[in-house]
């Protein structure tokens, strides 16, 4: 029999064996090194990312589980990003807490790791560095927040943020009653409740093989939470003892099963860099036009904010994520496994949906054809992403003068005195990974109060940024190359004419190529991009990809496996 990791540390009689032991004997047990296995929480628990605030919890009930089955459970608190609250962009220190978390995971003594998140960057982060070290690991999400309720009505906490601010500002809200809402958007602990990125990626982390069957999208203050990531820790240690890691169960099969549930959900624009992204630490082949040739035809079905009325607590009531998979069970891989062993699709067993207003059927959708698209044109050579289903239909076919802005201070100097139309076009530029640097979620522009005036609620909006899980819009998001490393969004000027147009997935600057081709980055464009001059930013602007593989580091693509040659002392 092999020994295990943990073993190269602890087993035998020498000096180092001694000093790994004696350091660790802290109230283990006496045979807490005679080969049992030694499972990492890798826990994103912090009072500064709110939504993972309840994890403490979540990886007490992992330990009784690992306990239960033979091993022994060890916290390993990571790096934690509270997208509310982490300037400039939580997007920016993503590939910081996969690369930390990574070498946390290669450096110690484990076998195998249970992962702790919720809030946006969290779950994307600990899956590529699970990816990276590839020991075994299985996902614990946090879960949704219940629902807030103001005024009788329903709140989805960020996508009623983006609503209610609005009204403000067309004057059809008073600024009192709007931050009364703000006592009532957070009811509980969880992420947001809406189908922003936190819901997306969590319940994407099941589809991708990499949760207890059934466990994704259980509401953080459900007991059910608890008994499943105590099932949980039982599950990692058998996982150890088949040898089945990320790296058996993340197959491309997994990624295209994950874009066919990113459609039928109505899930987050920014699925798109995370799964690229930890596609990339597989080594798996994935593209970002795979989410356009797998998820364009697929309905839209759950009925959630922003792309419908529901929230995700009325999903987990509807049926949850196996009453979605069921009505596409067609359309996914039958061979891609779980981290059970077993297939995704045989987990599903006979899950139906018990509420038809959440959760449509195939012949009923929202949508008919609501995965990602992905355009291309003289404006996105690397291409651009948008969301049908969160976008106007009116607006998917558009063609309108463009108002540039340089930057989002830029934006918020300008966007309130702004002599526009409806058939304007709104360009922010310099928000891309190198740019801001980090791709912040700035996309979704506020509209132009004369426009919101005139009951105008949407416009056609164009970024190389991201934009909020949350929001909604016709906005184009990912534009690619970025206008700081090059790309010809850093040439648009204001009063150019875009056109847009969805369904022939076309993204065009209505210039001639020769004049195009003669035109320089305006001033302030350049001025409003310092490079940064140390630190991780520096590291970060040098090395970071495009939107259009991921927005990983160049230098972390790939995996280094779990093995480390050479002893401390």
């Amino acid at each position: 029999m092999t020994a295990s990791r943990s073993a190269q540390w602890y087993r035998g009689t020498d000096r180092n064996a001694y000093i790994h032991r004696a350091w660790m004997r802290r109230g283990l047990p006496s045979d807490a090194f005679d080969g049992r296995p030694h499972i990492a929480i890798a826990n994103t628990a912090s009072d500064l990312t709110p939504c993972n605030m309840h994890l403490n919890e979540v990886a007490e009930h992992v330990k009784h589980g690992v306990w239960e089955a033979g091993g022994v459970p060890l916290n390993l608190p990571v790096v934690s990003l509270g997208e509310t609250n982490v300037r400039p962009t939580a997007m920016l220190w993503r590939n910081m807490a996969a690369m930390a978390i990574e070498e946390m995971l290669r450096a110690n003594p484990i076998d195998g790791v249970v992962l702790l998140g919720g809030c946006d960057k969290t779950i994307p982060a600990l899956l590529m560095a699970a990816s990276s070290v590839d020991l075994p690991a299985v996902v614990v999400p946090g879960g949704p927040m219940l629902t807030g309720t103001f005024r009788g009505a329903p709140l989805g906490c960020g996508t009623d943020v983006w609503k209610l601010s609005e009204e403000v500002r067309a004057g059809t809200l008073s600024e009192a009653d709007f931050l009364r809402s703000e006592s009532s958007m957070i009811r509980s602990k969880g992420h947001c409740n809406t189908m922003g990125t936190a819901s997306t990626m969590g319940l994407l982390a099941e589809v991708l093989g990499m949760t207890l069957p059934g466990l994704a999208g259980t509401p953080a203050p459900d007991s059910r939470l608890l008994e499943g990531a105590h099932e949980t820790g039982r599950l990692i240690v058998s996982m150890i003892a088949d040898g089945r890691r990320p790296s058996d169960v993340m197959t491309r099969g997994s990624f295209l099963n994950a874009i066919v549930a990113l459609a039928a959900l109505g899930g987050s624009t920014n699925a798109v860099v995370h799964l690229l992204a930890i596609a990339g630490r597989l080594g798996v082949e994935l593209t970002q036009d795979d989410f356009d040739r797998t998820g364009s035809g697929v309905p839209l079905l759950v009925d959630l904010q922003p792309a419908g009325r529901h929230l995700m607590e009325d999903l987990y009531r509807a049926g949850g994520l196996h009453a979605v998979l069921n009505e596409v069970r067609d359309l996914l891989d039958p061979a891609a496994i779980t981290v059970t062993g077993r297939p995704l699709v045989e987990t599903l067993g006979e899950a139906t949906v018990h509420d038809r207003d959440v959760i449509r059927s195939r012949s009923q959708p929202l949508q008919q054809d609501a995965g990602i698209a992905v355009l291309y044109g003289n404006l996105a050579p690397d291409g651009a992403v948008i969301k049908p289903a969160a976008a106007s239909p009116h607006l998917l076919r558009h063609r309108g003068p463009a108002v540039v802005f340089d930057s989002i201070e830029d934006l918020h100097a300008r966007i309130d005195d702004l002599d526009v139309t409806p058939d304007t076009v709104l360009v922010l530029r310099g928000c891309g990974p190198k740019g801001y640097p980090g791709m912040p979620e700035v996309s979704n522009m506020p509209l132009p109060p004369k426009l919101l005036a005139q009951g105008v609620r949407d416009m056609v909006r164009i970024c190389d940024g991201r934009m909020s899980g949350t929001a909604y819009g016709t906005v184009v998001l990912h534009v690619a190359p970025e206008a700081a490393a090059g790309g010809p969004l850093g040439l648009v000027r204001t009063g150019d004419t875009i056109i847009l147009d969805v369904p022939a997935r076309r993204l065009e600057l209505d210039v001639p190529a020769e004049e195009l081709a003669a035109r320089e980055p305006s001033p302030e464009m350049t001025a409003a991009f310092a490079r940064p001059s140390r630190g991780w930013q520096r590291l970060y602007v040098e090395t970071v990809q495009q939107a259009n593989t991921g927005a990983d580091l160049d230098f972390l693509t790939g995996s280094s496996g779990g093995h480390v040659a050479r002893e401390s002392h």
